[in-house]
């Protein structure tokens, strides 16, 4: 091996800690910003603040650190089996050997390469097993439809739910439960019930994604008053296309069935 080579790896190496612990510093700042926005959500509605520009742009930066690092370890495993020996049946036999050996060690570290963000989103994801969550189960050029699911499994691999729809399907569907394998961009989690303190609060005006009283189904809304102003555990909202005698009436949600409305949503 040249002293070349090694300071290549040396230096590819000393690349990887740089860029693990810019990965920290990003999520130290990432959950700055979850703790402010879940304090005070109304700060969004303020002229001029950044928050939400903010964390898209430190979550983009989490992605670019994290494609980096799998390129670096990447690089130093490419250089690493151009300086491993071969030689005769016997030496041969051990490095094959020795490859499996790497071969495990590399998928054992699979997990402790993806970066902190990213690892945190996939146990977040993990823990969503069994729990019930809005899922968007079918789309057109028209509209988007959410339900409430059961989430059943979470694929690592592929990242994709498996999850379930509890409600019987119509009689063309044999009046079973249909489940549907979904990528994570067509799951919203619902708040916890049990801890409404640390649960979004969203300001009256703000449009919403809400369970409709009485069905699995969630519907565009508008936030008419809050929990908190309301000293209850429900939202009173407006549903749109809900009108009765020439006027929106307004419908109590539990706080737990409501989520953000998803950007570009179509209903």
């Amino acid at each position: 091996m040249s002293s070349q080579g090694i300071a290549s790896i040396l230096e590819n190496s000393r690349e990887l800690d740089r860029l693990r612990k810019d990965q920290e510093d990003v999520l130290v700042e990432i959950n700055k910003l979850h703790k402010k926005l879940q304090a005070t959500p109304e700060v969004v509605e303020k002229p001029g603040d950044s928050s939400l520009s903010r964390l898209k742009s430190l979550y983009i930066q989490a992605r670019d650190l994290s494609e980096r690092e799998v390129a670096i370890s990447s690089s130093l495993v490419g250089q690493l089996d151009t300086f491993l020996p071969s030689g005769p049946p016997g030496q041969q036999r051990r490095k094959m050997d020795g490859d499996q050996k790497r071969k495990r060690m590399k998928s054992d570290s699979d997990i402790s390469r993806i970066s902190p963000s990213m690892r945190s989103h996939i146990e977040a994801c993990v823990s969503l097993k069994d729990e019930q969550v809005a899922a968007r189960v079918t789309s057109d050029a028209e509209k988007d439809e959410w339900f409430v699911v059961k989430v059943i499994n979470f694929d690592e691999k592929t990242k994709e739910f498996e999850v379930l729809d509890e409600e019987p399907g119509d009689d063309e569907d044999g009046g079973v439960q249909r489940k549907y394998k979904l990528p994570a961009s067509c799951i919203i989690p619902f708040p916890k019930q049990s801890d409404p303190s640390s649960t979004q609060e969203f300001p009256a005006g703000r449009h919403v994604l809400a369970v409709y009283p009485g069905t699995t189904a969630l519907y565009k809304a508008t936030v008419v008053s809050t929990p908190r102003k309301r000293k209850s555990d429900e939202y009173l909202l407006e549903f749109d296309d809900d009108e009765e005698d020439g006027a929106l009436p307004h419908r109590m949600v539990p706080f737990h069935k409501v989520v953000p409305l998803p950007e570009g949503h179509r209903q």
